[in-house]
């Protein structure tokens, strides 16, 4: 296993860390957690050097916290640097700040976690931490010892990105990056502008939720004319570990296969260790998923706002993820968590305003429809 410094805090870790989401389950229901396998697995990865476990408040319905308290037993706990997530979703009060942590400190069976983040962070979240006090929370849970270090993972635009990142002396941040994902949310700008302040960047959806690891038969062919032969999913992985601003790639690993294919992966992802013909390979290979892509929009946001409050690149980007990916239930899910209510598809009204100004000319009341059809 391969080692980082993660950022401004001078903790050692390991670039392949172990996300607590996608634990293997019994009856395909999340919060039924399949215990015995998921300790196997989460064990196993420590015993072979992952030092870094992620879960969150909402994690496998609720109960992804109590089963990592009870993974972490018998001296686990003391071999690994532990992040949770406070739900900015549920936070209806001031209050509901320390009664969130208080109840994760018990849950996870510890005095005090590594890594809190604010899970989620968007404008309209972000808001409303800051008005409730979430700054004032941070430093008050840190002095009292119940926290190390202060983060957020993300999911909105580079410039609320950016605002978020200047608002605290935050230690981490964790976005969705990939090589299709370069553009997308706080992208490769906003992977650049958080390790230039000094604030380690931890990767989520490393495969897209497993679509980079079944590539279209073309994207094949072209792994096919690397002079060293990889799997697709350990190209997605060597792009990301490539770049040293990176210090964490999550990985939620519910079969053993997969956890050691990863480990074995783990252990050549030096940064700057990709040939130029390397990154002209996977960017080959971004082309054709982009290829595939079914509304050509590129995000200008001229037509926003709308007047209904729908989120019109947004919707249209999970429109484009079934055409690209081929893949209806992960865009689904993406849908339906990551957009508020009124930011969806369904609030159409129809009005024409945004084809009235679209510089591409996109029929975008068409496409809304198709989105309400996929996704509702």
């Amino acid at each position: 296993m391969l080692y980082r410094k993660l950022g401004k805090t001078g903790e050692k870790v390991s670039i392949l860390g172990y996300g607590c989401m996608r634990l293997p389950t019994l009856e395909g229901a999340p919060e039924k957690i399949d215990e015995k396998k998921a300790i196997e697995l989460l064990r196993y990865a420590i015993d072979h050097g992952i030092n870094y476990v992620d879960s969150a408040y909402s994690y496998h319905g609720g109960m992804g916290e109590i089963f990592l308290g009870k993974a972490l037993s018998d001296g686990y706990r003391k071999k690994v640097l532990l992040a949770t997530k406070l739900s900015c979703k549920r936070v209806n009060c001031k209050e509901d700040m320390d009664r969130f942590l208080n109840e994760q400190l018990e849950k996870l069976r510890t005095d005090c976690i590594d890594f809190y983040l604010l899970h989620a962070v968007k404008k309209s979240y972000w808001e409303k931490m800051k008005k409730f006090g979430v700054i004032d929370f941070l430093d008050r849970a840190r002095a009292a010892g119940k926290i190390r270090y202060t983060g957020f993972s993300f999911h909105d635009e580079p410039d609320v990105f950016k605002e978020v990142i200047d608002a605290y002396p935050w230690d981490l941040c964790q976005i969705q990056f990939n090589y299709l994902d370069e553009n997308f949310q706080a992208g490769i700008e906003g992977l650049k502008y958080a390790a230039e302040k000094g604030l380690a960047v931890v990767i989520m959806e490393p495969l897209r939720g497993g679509n980079l690891a079944k590539v279209p038969e073309e994207a094949g062919k072209v792994w096919d004319r690397a002079n060293i032969k990889r799997t697709p999913a350990e190209w997605a992985f060597r792009y990301l570990w490539n770049y040293p601003e990176i210090s964490v790639v999550l990985s939620g690993m519910s079969e053993m296969v997969h956890l050691k294919e990863n480990l074995r992966f783990a252990e050549e992802g030096q940064p700057n260790s990709l040939s130029a013909d390397e990154k002209s390979l996977i960017f080959e290979v971004s082309e054709i998923y982009r290829s595939r892509i079914k509304v050509n929009c590129t995000n200008c946001k001229y037509c926003m706002p709308c007047p209904m409050g729908v989120n019109i690149p947004r919707n249209l980007s999970y429109l484009n993820d079934v055409f690209m990916l081929d893949d209806v239930e992960n865009a689904k899910f993406q849908y339906g968590v990551l957009l508020l209510p009124e930011e969806k598809a369904g609030n159409c009204v129809e009005c024409g305003k945004c084809e009235d100004v679209c510089p591409q000319n996109i029929k975008i009341r068409e496409m809304l429809k198709e989105v309400r059809e996929n996704f509702e």
